[in-house]
């Protein structure tokens, strides 16, 4: 558990990321029926004739209290720094019968499985064709995915659907055309975030529990994923309570096993919120870190 002064700091870098309000998009598109699979689509605030496209994933223990429009202030951040911004919603966990999101012991479950690998997947796939009425400003050739806690597991995953195991239905036949994944405090290793008990046993919940997880893991972990071939930047906060760095380590101590090389950077005196909080530091070298893989 985190001390008194930890605790605190934690508490003002999250009200400080929450405190900014919703940007609305330019543009929303579906890529299927389902109310959550939407992209919300944001322009470049800059005069370049085509720009780098970020695909941002938002977190949130994939539960459904937490949906994109907490990450609407990053999206629009970015796009003032001169992207094109494709926002993803994906289907999350449900709140558990008989509870409410604000109990303690029944909140939301985290994710649906397979649903919020199925959104994800299709949202990527559609993307290309969705892009270009959208924002035809963006140059998809130079495409980098982000996402941030629950959202940086998922972009990882997305990156690695060719390595998936073969009767895997979200396997594509080869790599996603990336310049690059940014992953943000992500929740990257299972077997170390159960250790942890990350978002209180989130990856654990998003298998559906203990008769599952072990058998849907190699279909899940971006841990057991490697090596996938793209240039991955992992962006973690030394004094993350929520997703602590032992996590981000341990994903890319097995990435160095597999024979990849996975970029970490630590940043000091940094918590979980910062990295997509417009008015923190931190978040500036999130958009540095994107767009020397997008660039």
């Amino acid at each position: 558990m985190p001390d008194d002064s930890a605790a605190a700091r934690a508490a003002a870098e999250e009200e400080s990321a929450f405190s900014h309000p919703p940007v609305d998009p330019d543009v929303t598109a579906a890529y299927g029926d389902h109310p959550d699979q939407v992209i919300d689509f944001y322009a470049p605030r800059s005069d370049v004739s085509l720009a780098p496209l970020v695909v941002v994933v938002h977190g949130g223990a994939w539960r459904a209290p937490y949906d994109r429009r907490h990450i609407t202030p990053f999206a629009d951040f970015l796009a003032r720094r001169g992207f094109a911004v494709a926002n993803v919603e994906y289907r999350r966990g449900a709140v558990l019968p008989g509870r409410t999101p604000e109990t303690a012991a029944g909140g939301p479950v985290a994710g649906r499985w397979p649903d919020t690998f199925d959104d994800m997947a299709a949202a990527l796939d559609a993307l290309p064709g969705l892009v270009r009425d959208a924002v035809p400003q963006a140059d998809p050739r130079r495409t980098v995915i982000t996402g941030h806690s629950a959202g940086g597991h998922l972009a990882l995953w997305a990156a690695a659907r060719h390595v998936l195991p073969a009767d895997a239905p979200w396997r594509t036949s080869g790599p996603a055309p990336l310049r690059g994944v940014v992953a943000l405090a992500p929740i990257a290793d299972f077997a170390m975030a159960g250790k942890l008990d990350v978002c209180g046993g989130a990856a654990l919940q998003l298998l559906g529990g203990e008769p599952h997880f072990a058998d849907r893991r190699p279909y899940a972990d971006p841990a057991l994923l490697l090596p996938t071939g793209i240039a991955t930047t992992l962006v973690q906060g030394r004094s993350d309570v929520d997703v602590p760095e032992a996590v981000a380590e341990s994903y890319a101590d097995a990435a160095a096993k597999a024979g990849e090389v996975v970029g970490l950077t630590l940043l000091e005196d940094v918590g979980h919120f910062p990295l997509i909080d417009p008015a923190a530091d931190a978040c500036a070298v999130v958009a540095e870190e994107i767009a020397q893989l997008a660039w």
